[in-house]
């Protein structure tokens, strides 16, 4: 359930800032595609995003207030800059359109998919 959590604050806050976009980070072995506001993986998980409120299908919900995501199981993110930190102390690195997980993970977004390994 954490890294369902950990997914949709990722995919809330790592956004472009010169492009607006968002990019998810989500679990190895996981394809996730957007569709209007709505990201479904590949593992059965879903995410809708209303405003700045993210509802996963695990009743859990994550909200953005400025550059601080706030998620329902008391978890934290924090974006500064292309890195978000995470209370637990686990950080995503955006390159290009590759997010960097400090767990090894990486993702790629093509399109409306991201692709997770």
């Amino acid at each position: 359930m954490k890294k369902v959590i950990l997914t949709i604050a990722a995919s809330i806050v790592l956004t472009s800032a010169v492009h607006a976009e968002e990019y998810l980070h989500g679990q190895s072995g996981t394809t996730y595609q957007n569709i209007g506001g709505t990201t479904y993986g590949s593992n059965g998980s879903t995410s809708q995003q209303i405003g700045n409120t993210t509802y996963g299908n695990n009743d859990s919900t994550s909200q953005r207030i400025g550059n601080t995501t706030y998620n329902s199981n008391g978890s934290t993110s924090q974006q500064i800059g292309n890195t978000l930190y995470n209370s637990d102390g686990s950080t995503v690195q955006k390159i290009g359109n590759t997010t960097y997980g400090s767990d090894g993970t990486t993702c790629q977004k093509i399109g409306n998919q991201t692709y997770c390994n």
